[in-house]
């Protein structure tokens, strides 16, 4: 059992949903990503995504895609992303996992990019431009050193692809519960919430459910973990407060606060 998988099994004996966090390594500059990790773990997030910097990032909204773009101008590069996480794991065993896109990937080679991801403790990789079907050596690699492989369903997604992708998927499953991209959004549709409770029919439970794309308040928490979800992940909450000109500790304490109230409605009986 993989460090993800066993933080949704001890979760879930409390009765709790994960929260999931992400950040875009490198902003507002390269050497505050690791205290920004910090707080939010402080504030309550049980595993952290930590984005990958690109510079085309079909998958994201304007605020994550400012923030990639900011981060390369800043000169972080994978490697410097792998040095985060390794300088955040000597204070935190906390599950880390790497939103990339397949090219860095590819340039590196797949082999190399998963020797460097166990070296420096990523624990699993979520790839949103890589289709399932052409990951067989990215899996095995994937596999080979202990790497979860998070693959993501879609409202698109058929029940038939549903279960290729659970197939191939392990740590948790990225439901995406809107067309579009990233960003906040001011309220939780019915589609989204009957987008979970289909998947959750789907699904063989072999793999844990965790929503994204939208998820910004405690009351999306809520509403996505009643509908059965095991998981929240927020991003572009946390990268607004980020991308605001505040000091930095201002910064700090606003990411931990709103950290712990997203974290509160997990904890809420799902149906």
């Amino acid at each position: 059992m993989s460090i993800i998988e066993a933080t949704f099994k001890d979760l879930k004996a409390k009765n709790e949903a994960a929260l999931i966090g992400y950040i875009t390594a490198g902003i507002p500059t390269p050497e505050n990503t690791v205290d920004i990790a910090k707080a939010l773990i402080r504030g309550g997030v049980d595993i952290l995504e930590l984005g990958v910097p690109f510079s085309d990032p079909i998958a994201d909204g304007p605020t994550i895609q400012a923030a990639a773009h900011q981060a390369l101008d800043l000169g972080v590069t994978v490697q410097k992303v792998f040095n985060m996480v390794e300088e955040i794991k000597t204070e935190y065993n906390i599950p880390i996992c790497l939103l990339t896109y397949y090219n860095p990937i590819y340039r590196i080679g797949i082999e190399k990019f998963m020797k460097m991801s166990r070296k420096h403790g990523v624990d699993g990789l979520i790839v949103p431009d890589l289709p399932v079907a052409e990951s067989k050596d990215y899996k095995e690699s994937a596999k080979k050193h202990n790497i979860d492989t998070i693959f993501l369903a879609s409202p698109a997604t058929s029940e038939e692809r549903f279960r290729k992708i659970e197939d191939a998927t392990s740590g948790f499953l990225y439901i995406v519960s809107l067309y579009g991209v990233t960003g906040a959004r001011s309220s939780i549709e019915n589609n989204t919430l009957n987008l979970v409770k289909k998947f959750k029919q789907y699904s063989s439970g072999k793999v844990n459910l965790a929503v994204g794309f939208g998820i910004s308040k405690p009351d999306h928490v809520k509403q996505i973990v009643s509908a059965g979800a095991d998981g929240a992940i927020v991003g572009s909450a946390f990268v607004k407060i980020i991308n605001q000109d505040l000091t930095q500790d201002s910064m700090i304490q606003r990411l931990e606060e709103l950290a712990t109230k997203l974290k509160q409605p997990s904890r809420y009986k799902r149906i």
